[in-house]
Formats: C-alpha cells, structure tokens, sequence
C-alpha cells in the first residue's frame, strides 16, 4: 500500500508540473509567438512604406487588413 500511495504522489506531482508548464507558455510565450506570426503576415502584405531613415532597423509600413482598411505596421528595412 505504502507503494501505491507513492505513485500516486508522483503522479499528481507529475500532472501538477504539466500544468504549471502549460500556463507559463500560454501565457507567457504564445502571446509574443502569436505576434510575430501575425507582424510576419502583415509585413508579407504591405502596399507601401514610409521611407526609412538611415541605420533604422525598422520602418513603416501600410497594408491592406481583412476588410480592405489600410492598417499600419512597423516591419524590417529590407536591404
């Protein structure tokens, strides 16, 4: 019996862990995955950018969203 029991601790400690896991990435990492995907889309989408100023990483950009209104988002400088 003293066995079983200690299985049984094991066990929960186990299913325990697994959620703890579960909800650190929910919500913590998916939400930044989840918003590069989204930035990756949009900037595969872009109509037009603002010109970028020297050294930037980063620029403007215009795309159209699901409802054809123009939306903008900041995307890499292509070289």
């Amino acid at each position: 019996m003293k066995e079983a029991s200690g299985e049984l601790s094991m066990t929960a400690i186990a299913v325990v862990a697994i959620a703890a896991i579960g909800v650190v990435f929910t919500t913590l990492i998916w939400p930044s995955i989840k918003a590069n995907i989204t930035r990756s889309t949009n900037c595969s989408q872009i109509i037009s950018c603002k010109p970028a100023s020297d050294g930037a990483k980063s620029q403007e950009c215009i795309y159209l969203d699901e409802d054809d209104k123009e939306q903008t988002v900041m995307c890499p400088v292509k070289d």
